[in-house]
């Protein structure tokens, strides 16, 4: 994968309906499993083509219509973002990442409990 690919917000909500269903879809498919009834095929199919030449779907024809089928590794391109993030706002100290969130209350006390058993392992 390449570790500098970039993807917009609207394209990784294409691209998690394609990792979520798992299977070739057409536009339409597609559009039909966005959250917003904002979007319009035309949208959709414009978002798969940059996405396609990105080299994070690919395509192929299944009688007239193109099914479209994701080549990214949904947990690689998450932890390569989640690198990146680090780096870019935290100088790579995931401990710094780590002080931040506890200090902005964003994790609860179950989740200090279930990090503290991954470490136990």
């Amino acid at each position: 994968m390449n570790k500098n690919l970039t993807i917009s917000d609207s394209e990784l909500e294409v691209m998690q309906i394609l990792w979520k269903e798992h299977r070739p879809m057409k536009i339409q498919e597609v559009l039909d499993c966005l959250k917003s009834n904002n979007w319009k095929y035309n949208t959709v199919g414009t978002l798969l083509l940059r996405l396609e030449a990105k080299g994070a779907v690919s395509s192929f024809k299944n009688g007239r219509v193109i099914e479209y089928t994701p080549v990214l590794n949904e947990e690689e391109y998450k932890q390569n973002r989640t690198k990146s993030f680090v780096e870019k706002l935290y100088n790579g100290s995931v401990k710094d990442l780590t002080v931040s969130l506890f200090k902005s209350e964003a994790m609860t006390e179950e989740d200090i409990a279930e990090i503290k058993k991954m470490f136990d392992l």
